[in-house]
């Protein structure tokens, strides 16, 4: 037969509460020794300002206990944020298609750019080599590759889209 634990739970303003015990603080036990015996020299007539002293000092040890605990869960936290987006990418592998920043405003606005940078100098040499025509054919694939650029995001939007119901009765 099991020995059942019948001792009543611990109430965490009971005296033999562990998170309340001097034990776990020496140094706060030899600060409250030394008020005490401070109290009993001195006399009543300090024992406000020696109070308030000692309670002060423990207020400063649970706001550093307390700033430790938060610290460390936030960098649980942040910890376990990175293992997630670490371990989504690598679910994601690297053949399923580009990361979901690739496609962003700061991508697009550089592939713009950086076609127009460069379709100055294409259009001087189509325009001296080929007159009007290399301009126009110079220009059109200029205006391709952006528009195809420009288009692989929303085809890549559209094939994860579900297909909207049939509005006319008819099934496939």
């Amino acid at each position: 037969m099991m020995a059942r634990d019948t001792a009543a739970p611990k109430d965490p303003g009971r005296p033999d509460d562990p998170a309340l015990s001097l034990k776990k603080d020496p140094e706060l036990r030899r600060e409250l020794d030394a008020t005490a015996h401070t109290l009993k020299e001195l006399g009543p007539e300090y024992e406000a300002e020696l109070i308030d002293s000692f309670l002060e000092k423990v207020g400063e040890r649970i706001d550093r206990r307390m700033d430790a605990t938060a610290d460390r869960q936030v960098r649980r936290y942040l910890a376990e944020r990175q293992m997630s987006a670490a371990r989504s990418a690598a679910g994601r592998g690297a053949g399923d298609g580009p990361s979901p920043a690739l496609g962003s405003f700061g991508e697009r606005f550089g592939f713009a750019a950086l076609s127009l940078v460069l379709a100055v100098p294409l259009s001087a040499i189509a325009a001296y080599q080929a007159h009007l025509a290399g301009l126009v054919v110079t220009w059109a694939g200029i205006v391709g590759v952006n528009v195809a650029q420009a288009s692989r995001g929303a085809w890549r939007r559209r094939a994860n889209e579900p297909e909207p119901p049939s509005s006319d009765g008819w099934e496939a």
